[in-house]
Order: C-alpha cells, then sequence, then structure tokens
C-alpha cells in the first residue's frame, strides 16, 4: 500500500538521496550541489513542499515544488520542481498518486501548478496529458552568476 506524507526536515536525506537518483537518470548529477543540510533547511521552509511516496516504509517517488508570486497572474502558483518514481516502482500508479496528492494539496488556495518537462522525455508528456496538463513548447535559460559577472564586469 502506497502512502504520501509531506516531508519534514528529517526526511532531508531521503530526498537528497531520491534527488541523486532523478538527476543520474536525466545525466544531470553534475549539477546537484545541495547537500543534507540544504534540504533540512528547505524541508522547514512553508513554501518549499516536498510530497514523499512510500510502500511501506521504502520510499518510492516524491514531487516537489515551491509555491511563489507570479507577477502577471497577481498572486501565488505552484512551481513543481520534480516528479520521481524509483524503476521498481514504475507503472503502478505511484506519480498520478502523487499528482494528485500535489492537486490536493494546492486546491485550497487554487494554485495554478507549472512545471517543465525535458523535450525528449515522451513518457512524462503523455502521463502528463493523461493528467489533463496543457504543454507548450518554450526554452528554458539560464544565466549563471559567473556568466552574468563577466558581463558585469565589462560595462560602461
Amino acid at each position: 500500500m502506497i502512502a504520501i506524507d509531506r516531508a519534514g526536515p528529517d526526511d532531508a536525506a531521503t530526498v537528497l538521496e531520491l534527488l541523486h537518483e532523478l538527476a543520474e537518470h536525466e545525466d544531470s548529477l553534475r549539477a546537484v550541489r545541495s547537500n543534507t543540510e540544504d534540504w533540512r533547511t528547505a524541508l522547514a521552509d512553508p513554501s518549499v513542499t516536498v510530497l514523499l511516496a512510500h510502500d511501506g516504509h521504502r520510499p518510492v517517488g516524491y514531487v516537489s515544488g515551491v509555491c511563489q508570486r507570479n507577477l502577471w497572474l497577481g498572486r501565488d502558483l505552484f512551481a513543481m520542481d520534480d516528479l520521481y518514481v524509483r524503476p521498481g516502482a514504475r507503472d503502478q500508479g505511484v506519480g498520478r498518486r502523487l499528482m494528485l496528492a500535489l492537486a490536493e494539496h494546492c486546491q485550497p488556495d487554487e494554485l495554478v501548478i507549472t512545471w517543465g518537462a525535458r523535450s525528449d522525455n515522451e513518457a512524462g508528456h503523455r502521463f502528463y496529458r493523461r493528467l489533463g496538463a496543457t504543454l507548450w513548447p518554450k526554452v528554458a535559460a539560464s544565466w549563471s552568476p559567473p556568466q552574468y559577472a563577466a558581463h558585469l564586469a565589462t560595462r560602461e
């Protein structure tokens, strides 16, 4: 039986372990900089939500994100960061249960839930469409401190 609960600071090591698995699956492990203490702090922040799925005492997946102000909407939305289900628990409804638990979390405040998905994640796209989500093609961009510092150093 799968149980889903909100993670707290004591779950930091578990969340980080699952995050590492997801990052490795996406060939992005080198991008992960957070540590257990970072996650303890994040999980104590009420704007950060991580819902953990457990099969008995074994964690099998999570969904995470942050409630944040959207200036276009003039109100908060929920920016989902990750949805991950361990390989052995896939195709058993765990991802759907996590998404429905997230919807229950967001429903009282009627928060729009947004997220990104890699363009090559066709299985993920099918899953999200089955939930009724709208998918738009979009390019994600980032500007890291070393990148913008180089421009700041040369400005006139």
